[in-house]
């Protein structure tokens, strides 16, 4: 185990110390200060020459300053000559600007990628890429890791009398069916239209809900506009409950008071992003053993995508 070591952002603490505990390691050391107009400094405070080196650091909010700080920190490390350089981020931000949908605006997550390589990124370890094509706009591997391994035992558990999976939008049909498939459930969809960014307005249920127990599945929730206004719709067309599964909480703005007041029954996510709150209808599901396992997997050059086979 002395051939890698393992730092952490300040962006999620907790899962590192967690990633760390399963891998039965210690964190590296590193001070990570801000000067007072905010800039961030950074010292590594151990050896790193000839160290496979794995930094845990989400971009989620706030992005800018997560990011920056990613970025730093590689530059220290990668002057400090460390062999390799894979940065493990379990929520890569920017993702939702993939493409051009619009004239005169950018491809942010080509931007972001860009800027990982040019740093000094070796690797790149996530999870559940809001656009899976995302991983070509690297010219590096990228280890996708696919956020289903996480929920379904979690569903299997629940022992649903009538189950079906659902997609909030005709954007996630490829997620939904890839948990259909793997739970040998049918599957439903939301369609709804987007006035704007960040409001939906749900217009039709393409599929048979009445009396089903729905399991709404996403990639991520941010404001919860979606999650919430399909899962009113499904009740409203005879669903018996609704539980979302989304890896990535991103939870902006109302979210919380949405989920708390609306007809989601339970959600569940994962703890890529920590949570600003608790709320009585929120389970997090940890995200630890699965990138312990791929960073154990990656040191010893074993195969990544066997782990889901399931």
């Amino acid at each position: 185990m002395s051939n890698y070591m393992i730092f952490s952002g300040t962006a999620n603490p907790t899962l590192s110390q967690e990633v760390a505990d399963y891998l039965d390691m210690p964190l590296s050391s590193a001070t990570i200060n801000r000067f007072s107009d905010g800039e961030i400094n950074i010292q590594i405070a151990e050896s790193v020459r000839g160290k496979d080196v794995y930094i845990i650091q989400p971009t989620s909010a706030p992005a800018n300053a997560n990011l920056m700080e990613l970025l730093i920190m590689v530059d220290a490390l990668k002057r400090s000559s460390a062999k390799s350089i894979t940065a493990v981020v379990p929520y890569y931000g920017y993702a939702r600007q993939d493409r051009k949908a619009a004239p005169r605006v950018p491809i942010s997550a080509k931007l972001v990628a860009d800027m990982f390589e040019v740093a000094g990124i070796t690797r790149v370890v996530t999870i559940d890429l809001h656009a899976s094509q995302i991983q070509g706009f690297f010219n590096i591997p990228v280890d996708n890791l696919y956020g289903a391994s996480l929920f379904i035992d979690y569903i299997k558990s629940k022992n649903f009398a009538n189950p079906v999976i659902a997609s909030p939008d005709i954007g996630g049909v490829a997620r939904a069916r890839y948990f259909a498939e793997r739970l040998g459930l049918d599957m439903v969809i939301v369609d709804k239209r987007r006035q704007k960014a960040n409001e939906a307005e749900v217009m039709n249920i393409i599929g048979e809900v009445e009396g089903k127990d729905v399991i709404l599945i996403d990639d991520m929730i941010d404001t919860a506009g979606t999650m919430v206004k399909g899962a009113k719709a499904l009740k409203t067309k005879g669903a018996t409950s609704v539980m979302a599964c989304c890896t990535h909480p991103v939870l902006s703005g109302p979210a919380y008071d949405r989920i708390e007041n609306g007809d989601i029954d339970e959600l569940i996510v994962s703890n890529t992003i920590p949570l600003s709150k608790e709320s009585s209808k929120i389970k997090v599901l940890s995200t630890a053993p699965l990138l312990g396992e791929v960073i154990r997997r990656i040191n010893n050059n074993e195969s990544v995508n066997s782990l889901f086979n399931f």
